[in-house]
């Protein structure tokens, strides 16, 4: 029995990568506002919430005056969604960061943050359109962003459902433009890409060459045994 559900398993992975492939064709979206946002450290613009990376991953978390649970709580649906959260450091990896945004104040959010245990997802407060604009004023969702230079561009929304999937590093990463990166994906040839695998490490340890060389040394055996086995898919 679980051989006949490992071949459908199969089937779901791959049209789920499929799926993949085809959000990174779609077409980029210019913003053309100028969005201001409030974090720790003052004022913030939508280029600023990308912190010098190439992609910006943007969930709106409710947590705001008429919210079920404020002001100690945020929502419950986005609180579930906040505490699945991988740690960022592995989207920052591959040029990407992760933010949240609210409509609450940065000092109710620090405190929520501190109470929730969420001290790793930069979390910003919106003052003007932006969660109207894209989609997200009266309800979740999830925008991805890219920019090129100093110009930003709107490459996918998910909302619903589609939130629950969201958390996991894969999971993010494949709604993004450039995706995962890795060289088994289908993706434009211009797009940046690396062997699968051989760019993880620890979340505290990037950047950190010989934990790198360690990890890589690591990786490159248990590819060539599974390769060995057959098992390489």
């Amino acid at each position: 029995m679980r051989q006949q559900l490992l071949v459908k398993e199969k089937e779901f992975t791959r049209a789920r990568d499929a799926l993949a492939a085809e959000r990174r064709r779609m077409p980029w979206v210019a913003v053309e506002k100028e969005y201001k946002f409030e974090g720790p450290q003052g004022k913030r613009s939508l280029l600023d919430l990308f912190d010098g990376r190439r992609q910006l991953i943007v969930y709106r978390a409710f947590f705001e005056p008429g919210v079920v649970g404020w002001p100690e709580h945020a929502c419950v649906g986005c609180s579930m969604v906040a505490d699945q959260v991988a740690h960022p450091a592995h989207l920052n990896a591959r040029d990407t960061t992760l933010a949240f945004a609210s409509r609450a104040p940065q000092s109710d959010i620090e405190r929520l943050k501190a109470r929730m245990g969420w001290e790793f997802i930069p979390w910003y407060t919106m003052t003007d359109d932006f969660d109207k604009d894209y989609g997200v004023d009266e309800w979740h969702g999830t925008n991805a962003f890219i920019r090129d230079g100093d110009r930003v561009f709107r490459t996918y929304f998910i909302n619903n459902r589609g939130d629950e999937q969201m958390g996991g590093t894969w999971n993010y990463l494949d709604i993004t433009a450039l995706g995962r990166q890795e060289e088994w994906e289908d993706s434009p040839k211009t797009y940046p890409r690396t062997p699968p695998y051989e760019w993880w490490n620890w979340h505290d340890e990037y950047g950190n060459e010989e934990a790198s060389a360690r990890v890589l040394e690591q990786i490159r055996r248990g590819r060539e045994g599974g390769q060995a086995a057959g098992d390489n898919t």
